[in-house]
């Protein structure tokens, strides 16, 4: 199930952030932020690390897609 972080980043514009403010703040790795940035599946950890610091729910930064399935 594809997954995308656009609420995550439409917080960071929120609040005048950038990814490198959010890798310091959030205490994450930059292989963290990379997969971010390709909508790829993170640790749950790295996820409340993530909320902790934006002070927000898991809901506001990640939505699950769903998948387009043709026969």
């Amino acid at each position: 199930m594809p997954v995308s972080y656009d609420k995550l980043w439409k917080i960071l514009i929120d609040k005048k952030m950038n990814r490198t403010d959010l890798k310091d703040v959030a205490g994450i790795s930059f292989n963290v932020l990379a997969k971010l940035g390709r909508n790829e599946f993170v640790s749950m950890e790295s996820l409340y690390k993530i909320c902790m610091a934006l002070k927000c729910d898991i809901g506001d930064v990640v939505e699950f897609k769903k998948e387009m399935k043709y026969k």
